[in-house]
């Protein structure tokens, strides 16, 4: 599209008012509209996952990147998982603890979610030893154990966001297993 402005492509020929003009064919007059709603629709498409992150960050409890990595616990009769903590699986993310629910979004613009697991899920959350990689640069761990057997193990650079999550995984965890049990006694 950006070629069609280019002084060497256009045809200029003087209107009757002495000013220079721009002349174009039918072909070049609807590639430029075809150029300017595709243009308009993506601006639509940014704006909307501008607002949805607004959304997010404002509703949210917690969030922010981190760097996760997902583990499957061995099942009964399976031999225990060999110690990878020297393999670099490490992906950032972007989790949001939103109500009772924790999302994981590839980035922050993302519309949907790649991944999510409900608080009442959980069944424990604790700190995993730091480590440092290569570049010199320590990471501080914790996971987040699900029921299903299912893993997260989560990092950052900042001791600070990983003591933010790790209190606040604790607390609203703990919570939801206490409405849970609650709910559960009810119902007997």
């Amino acid at each position: 599209m950006l070629n069609l402005f280019t002084l060497r492509g256009l045809l200029w020929g003087s209107g009757t008012d002495g000013q220079e003009k721009v002349m174009l064919t039918a072909a070049e007059v609807e590639s430029l509209r075809s150029g300017l709603l595709d243009l308009e629709e993506r601006e639509a498409h940014l704006k909307a996952q501008l607002e949805h992150v607004d959304e997010i960050l404002r509703s949210a409890h917690l969030s922010g990147y981190l760097y996760i990595r997902t583990r499957w616990a061995a099942l009964p009769g399976e031999p225990p998982p060999i110690d990878d903590m020297e393999v670099d699986d490490w992906l950032p993310r972007f989790l949001v603890l939103h109500g009772s629910c924790i999302f994981f979004y590839m980035l922050s613009t993302d519309l949907s979610p790649q991944d999510s697991t409900l608080l009442s899920d959980v069944t424990e959350v604790g700190r995993l030893p730091s480590f440092t990689r290569e570049d010199e640069e320590t990471r501080y761990c914790f996971y987040i154990l699900t029921r299903h057997g299912l893993r997260y193990e989560c990092s950052s650079v900042s001791k600070v966001q990983v003591d933010l999550w790790l209190t606040t995984l604790q607390d609203d965890s703990k919570s939801e297993l206490d409405r849970t049990t609650l709910t559960d006694s009810r119902k007997r």
